[in-house]
């Protein structure tokens, strides 16, 4: 019985599964057919992700070789800005230098024509003469003092003189009362 039972039960499920599968059968292939169909446009969608991907890797490497392309060119216009800034500041520096030039050739013509001038006064023949003007200022100087000294000494001299000669005149006076005196004084003399 149990045999039966199962049996039947056995019978039921596979006429069940008969009945859906013709049920189902046209809903199965046509999802059969469609689950094909996705596959096929996965397929070609993978087969274009591919192709796109490549497309993506030669675009990375084009922008790639750009981008250090594009870092040279700017690493090229940096080092041009900088060269220019030099050079401006060069013609600059260059234009200082001419000016000071300028002056320095000024100063340079002044002190030229300063040396001719100076030139003009031998300074050997001007030490030699300066030498000899000493010397002979010494010797002008000496006998000065030595002329001094006998003016003086004259200068005395003259004093004690005209000293004896108002003694002689006083004499004279006192002893021009006496004849006699005159003769003696005479004497002495």
């Amino acid at each position: 019985m149990n045999d039966t039972l199962t049996l039947n039960k056995l019978e039921k499920v596979i006429e069940l599964e008969s009945q859906l599968r013709g049920e189902y059968e046209q809903q199965l292939a046509a999802k059969d057919a469609t689950a094909a169909q996705l596959t096929k446009e996965k397929q070609a969608l993978e087969d274009k992700v591919n192709e796109l991907e490549k497309t993506i890797a030669t675009q990375l490497a084009t922008i790639s070789d750009m981008s250090g392309k594009t870092q040279s060119t700017q690493a090229l216009e940096q080092r041009n800005r900088e060269l220019h800034n030099r050079s401006e500041n060069l013609k600059e520096e260059v234009a200082e230098a001419k000016s000071r030039v300028k002056a320095l050739q000024k100063d340079l013509a002044a002190e030229r024509a300063l040396l001719a001038e100076l030139q003009k006064f031998d300074p050997q023949r001007m030490k030699k003469n300066l030498d000899a003007s000493k010397k002979k200022l010494a010797e002008k100087t000496t006998a000065a003092d030595k002329l001094q000294k006998s003016l003086t000494q004259a200068r005395a001299e003259n004093k004690v003189l005209e000293q004896k000669v108002k003694d002689l005149e006083a004499q004279l006076e006192t002893n021009s009362d006496t004849p006699d005196a005159i003769e003696d004084d005479q004497q002495a003399a």
